[in-house]
């Protein structure tokens, strides 16, 4: 009887063992902050002098977790939440969690997710150029879509070096989320030392819309490993940018965070393309500098383009933390209103249309930052 006992114990205990291992699950915190002194000059003769957030990275803060459900299925979720390191205030106050809440089901089969989440342009800053698309970058400087409330995507697995994203954003208006959901949509090839792919974006206004035009963007980037660091080109078209009280290019028409396209601002119908080169070079393994250079054309020959470059150098004190430093100007055409941007909208900028329009600004930053 006692050996029975001690059997169907030791059966329960193995039972018991074997459901946790079927369904481990994982909770990671994880985030950074990113603080920079920022130097900038506009041609006007105005000075900005400040500490900055996120030249790099938005400051940030998260969780992120993953549930085995056994043959080979896991659930998955993230929350993510921006904040100003600079004052301890949240990034947005609206929301609780401004960056990233969805959940998702991944696999063999790929990924799916549902939930306000960063989108397929978005994950191919690293592409992009040597600052991954922030602090210096021209493309960057014209602004990219984000992220968006309400979306489903699909990620698949990398098959024979290639990855395919989708994604459709409901609007959820009243005017019905077929006529103004944001639809996006990437392919990516990588093999050996060579990737190249695409990332696009289009969002349509209401029906009956006094601008039908959709708001449209098109990236296409290739990049080079030679071996010491890569080579970089970027090529994008997009009507998604209009005027704001800061200067006549200073603002999207359709927000890269969220929103939907009214169909009320004409300057949907002024194309832009933006063509930049970059390179970055390891001079040791904890050293990496690296350059662009980039031209932003108006299609409507209007005088709202502008051209801009930038250098820096990164240097990794640790796996979790790099001092960088930056230089770089953005010259504007006569009638372009460009501003400087990183990983976030500088909350010190260049408030006054007059320091803005038609100006050379330059910048020099100083900045560290920490992951954790």
């Amino acid at each position: 009887m006692t050996t029975r006992r001690l059997t169907l114990a030791a059966a329960a205990v193995l039972a018991t063992l074997a459901g946790a291992a079927h369904a481990q699950s994982s909770v990671t915190l994880y985030g950074d902050i990113d603080e920079y002194l920022n130097y900038m000059r506009s041609s006007s003769g105005t000075t900005i002098k400040a500490l900055q957030d996120g030249a790099l990275l938005r400051s940030r803060w998260g969780l992120r977790g993953a549930e085995d459900l056994g043959n080979g299925l896991q659930a998955k979720f993230q929350i993510e939440a921006g904040i100003s390191a600079i004052s301890g205030t949240a990034a947005d106050t609206s929301r609780a969690f401004d960056r990233q809440a969805w959940v998702a089901l991944a696999g063999g089969f790929g990924e799916f997710r549902l939930g306000r989440q960063n989108g397929p342009t978005f994950y191919k800053g690293d592409y992009v150029d040597f600052t991954s698309r922030t602090l210096g970058s021209m493309v960057n400087n014209f602004g990219v879509p984000s992220r968006y409330d309400n979306t489903v995507s699909y990620t698949s697995p990398r098959i024979a070096g290639v990855q395919v994203d989708a994604a459709y954003s409901l609007a959820e208006t009243l005017a019905g989320v077929r006529s103004q959901g944001v639809k996006q949509g990437a392919i990516d090839y990588n093999t050996g030392p060579y990737r190249i792919g695409y990332s696009g974006l289009r969002a349509g206004p209401p029906a009956g819309a006094k601008y039908g035009n959709d708001v449209y963007y098109d990236m296409v980037y290739g990049n080079y490993d030679y071996g010491q660091g890569k080579i970089y080109l970027t090529y994008v078209r997009s009507n998604n940018v209009t005027s704001s009280s800061a200067g006549n290019n200073a603002a999207s028409i359709l927000g890269n965070v969220g929103g939907v396209v009214a169909g009320t601002n004409p300057d949907v119908l002024r194309g832009y393309r933006i063509l930049q080169g970059s390179a970055d070079y390891w001079v040791t393994p904890a050293l990496r500098v690296g350059a662009l250079w980039g031209k932003i054309t108006d299609q409507s020959n209007s005088g709202h383009g502008a051209t801009g470059g930038a250098i820096g150098a990164y240097y990794s004190l640790s796996k979790r933390t790099t001092l960088y430093a930056l230089a770089d100007t953005l010259k504007n055409d006569t009638s372009a209103g460009f501003r400087p941007s990183g990983s976030s909208g500088l909350q010190f900028n260049f408030s006054n249309a007059n320091d803005v329009n038609g100006r050379t600004i330059n910048g020099l930053q100083l900045g560290l930052l920490h992951k954790f």
